[in-house]
This record gives structure tokens, C-alpha cells and sequence, in this order.
């Protein structure tokens, strides 16, 4: 905790030098208890953002390919961070983030999955369902915009303006082992809508047209 304390301020110190960074719905972050952290995932930046202006102590999990570079994998053994082998079923992890949210910390993850580049949503992967749906923990939404300008900004010794809007926390009913894969579907959509609603249309990408009214299987948490 210690380490992620540390990491978590040079995070915030490099923002300040490098971003141009506007919060917004602080407020809505729980102040204790178990959460998920649920973000996209745009490129290597919003993950490290997220958890140094989250004011919780928060583990991510990210892919097991993260592991095997040598830049990213000793910081993400600093941090803490699991990793979590995709296209899989991997139990490892599974016990890993249920261990996380059991201890009352925030687990952050992008359930697209892989990073998009141009910042547009992709189809969630339903791992998100299956562990909040699993433990009944809160998910937290958080979008990120304006990192996929940081490359270009960077080689012209520019700042980048990047935006981070937290959502209301909201939850998932909690269901058996053996939910239909079609409901599995659907709630992993209606967890997405709440991500893409806190961010401009150009950014939703396959969650772009939002239902109106269809959050059947969403409940608030305030």
C-alpha cells in the first residue's frame, strides 16, 4: 500500500507536468468498502491516471502479456497490479479480484479488454458481469477522453487536456453461476451505457445509441 501511495503521487505529479487534467464527480466515489473501478481503456496512460486521482486504494488487473515487458512489467509488480489471461475462463485472477474486493479496496478494469487508440468504445468482454454479478460489489464508472492525443502532443512538447468524469456508482443484481449468455450480454451492455452516457457522443463508439429508459437490470447505489 505503501508502494501504491508513492506510485500513486508520481502519477499525479507527471499529470501536472505533462496533462492538462479536469475532474469531475468526485463525489460520487464511495469513501470505504469494496468497488469496482470500471474505466475504458483508451491507451497506456488512463489506467495509472485513474488510480493516482481515485482517492481509494485500488489494485488493478490488466493483461498477462503487460508481464512480459520490461518497461511495464516491474511497475506493474510495484503497483501491485495481477494480471489476467484473456480469452479465458482464469480462476487465477477470478480469486485474485475476489480476494481484492473481500479486503475492501477498489479493483480497477476496463472490460473492453484491450486498448482502443482512437478512444471510440469497443464490445465489452462479460467478465465484468461475472464478478459483479458474483461478489454484489458497486461499480464505479469513469471515463477518460483526450489521452489518445498524448503521443502526438508529447512530441511537440505539448500539454494534453484530458478529461475524467465519475459517474454514480451503480449495481448489478447478483445471479448464478449459470446465467444465460444472452443475459450475461445484456447486462454487460446496460453496465456500458453507464460509461458511455458520461462521455461525448464521439467516444461511445459501439455503445453510440444509448436506449432510452432500457436500465432494467441496473440499480443505483446512492
Amino acid at each position: 500500500m505503501l508502494m501504491r501511495r508513492l506510485l500513486n503521487a508520481i502519477v499525479r505529479l507527471l499529470a501536472r507536468i505533462l496533462l492538462h487534467v479536469q475532474v469531475t464527480g468526485l463525489e460520487h466515489v464511495p469513501k470505504d468498502g469494496a468497488l469496482m473501478i470500471m474505466i475504458n481503456h483508451i491507451n497506456f496512460i488512463d489506467g495509472p491516471l485513474v488510480l493516482g486521482l481515485i482517492p481509494r486504494d485500488s489494485i488493478a488487473m490488466t493483461k498477462a502479456e503487460t508481464f512480459r515487458m520490461p518497461l511495464l512489467a516491474p511497475l506493474a509488480w510495484l503497483y501491485g497490479v495481477f494480471p489476467v489471461r484473456r480469452g479465458e475462463v482464469d480462476r487465477e485472477a477470478l480469486r485474485r479480484a475476489e480476494e481484492t474486493l473481500a479486503a475492501g479496496k477498489g479493483l480497477l478494469f476496463a472490460p473492453e479488454g484491450h486498448r482502443s487508440g482512437s478512444g471510440a468504445l469497443q464490445a465489452a468482454k462479460d467478465g465484468l458481469v461475472y464478478l459483479a454479478s458474483r461478489t454484489g460489489t458497486p461499480i464505479l464508472p469513469v471515463a477518460v477522453t483526450g489521452v489518445e492525443d498524448f503521443r502526438r502532443n508529447i512530441v511537440r512538447l505539448r500539454r494534453t487536456d484530458v478529461q475524467v468524469t465519475i459517474g454514480a456508482p451503480f449495481r448489478l443484481p447478483q445471479m448464478p453461476d449459470g446465467m444465460p449468455r444472452q443475459v450475461r450480454k445484456e447486462m454487460t451492455a446496460q453496465a456500458m451505457y453507464q460509461l458511455a452516457r458520461l462521455m461525448p457522443e464521439r467516444y461511445r463508439g459501439a455503445y453510440r445509441d444509448i436506449p432510452s429508459g432500457d436500465d432494467h437490470l441496473i440499480a443505483s447505489d446512492a
